[in-house]
This record gives structure tokens, sequence and C-alpha cells, in this order.
């Protein structure tokens, strides 16, 4: 697992039930990838199952008040991040000489758009192409990508403040348009990147 936030990681490592370790990082490095990488075979001695989860949403800024500051820190993380995760995982099974499957978080607003979270939609819509172009090339080597394009789902991601636009009331009150009229929960997301990964998705 791997994370920027130190603490809260390793809580989350020492709660899982099989054997795991913690990588403090940012995921948008190379160094950090690598790093990672490494530790994970030292460690397991080869990588299966891998998940590109990280991703930030920025601000819900309207766009003439957008900086590049924050346009390009948001595509780092979602975009960058999820080029070099591919990219480490597709050379890791060439060493092994063996295929193995992945699962890359896209969203909902890979497939639409709206007014505001602009760098989010972008970056995004990036994370689709990557998805696709990943699993084309994957495929005949054995290795499988897939990606899970979440719905509206008020995590730790959304503005805390419930008063905020963005914040996780906001989110809730949005989800009511849904056809559940409901946010969906993390571990309704949760269960299809496990099917994902696992052998019943092996085609």
């Amino acid at each position: 697992a791997v994370d920027l936030k130190k603490d809260a990681l390793q809580d989350l490592v020492d709660s899982l039930p099989t054997p795991s370790i913690a990588v403090e990082g940012d995921i948008a490095e190379e160094a950090t990838v690598d790093r990672y990488m490494k530790m994970a075979t030292d460690k397991f001695g080869k990588v299966d199952l891998y998940h590109l989860n990280a991703g930030i949403f920025g601000s819900f800024v309207p766009l003439p008040e957008l900086t590049t500051d924050e346009f390009d820190r948001v595509m780092n993380v979602n975009l960058r991040g999820q080029f070099l995760g591919l990219r480490a995982a597709f050379r890791q099974y060439r060493a092994q000489g063996a295929g193995g499957a992945i699962a890359v978080t896209a969203s909902i607003a890979s497939l639409t758009g709206s007014a505001d979270l602009l760098a989010y939609q972008t970056s995004k819509h990036g994370v689709i192409g990557l998805i696709h172009g990943a699993a084309m090339y994957g495929g005949p080597l054995g290795i499988r990508v897939n990606g899970v394009a979440p719905g509206i789902v008020p995590t730790e991601l959304f503005a805390d403040s419930a008063s905020s636009v963005g914040g996780k009331n906001d989110m809730a009150r949005r989800a009511a348009t849904t056809p559940l009229r409901r946010p969906g929960r993390p571990e309704e997301i949760a269960s299809v990147v496990s099917f994902l990964l696992s052998e019943e998705s092996s085609y």
C-alpha cells in the first residue's frame, strides 16, 4: 500500500489480515514507483495483482480561476502516477516471465463532463486512454487490464466541509439524482475491483 499519509497508511496496513507493507511516497514520482515495486518484490518475491487507485480532486474553483499549478498537480497524481504504475507493472511482469491482472480506478468523470473539477475530469478522461491502450498491449501477453469507473462515492477525497460545494453533503445531494437515489459505498467499489483481479474475471 502506497500513500503520502504515513500514519493513516500504517494504520491501514496494520488492519489487514494478510502480510502487507506500507510505502510512504508520492506515486507521481518515478523514484517512489521504483521503490515500492522493489519493496514488494523483495518481500513477496513477485507481483501478481495490482490496483492503481490513487487520486486527488483538486479544488472546485471555476475554470477562469483554475491555476496551472493546480492543474499540473492533479494531472501528475491522477494521470502521470497511473502511467508510471502501469509501466512498472508491465516491466515487472516481463521480468517475471508471467502475466497478471491490473485494475485501474477511473471515474464517472472519465465518461462525462460538469461545470466544475475540470482538472480532475481531464485527468480521468486520460486514464481511460491508458486503460484502453494497456489492455490492448497486455492481452496477448497474458496481462489483463481493466478499469473501474465509480459513480458518486463520498470518501475522504471529497472536501470535508459539509457546507462547501463538492463537500460530502453536496455529493450525497447530487447522488439523489442517480437511479438508486443514493451515493455508493467504498466496499461496493472494492468488491468490483476484487472481482476484476480474480480468476472469476479471466475473460
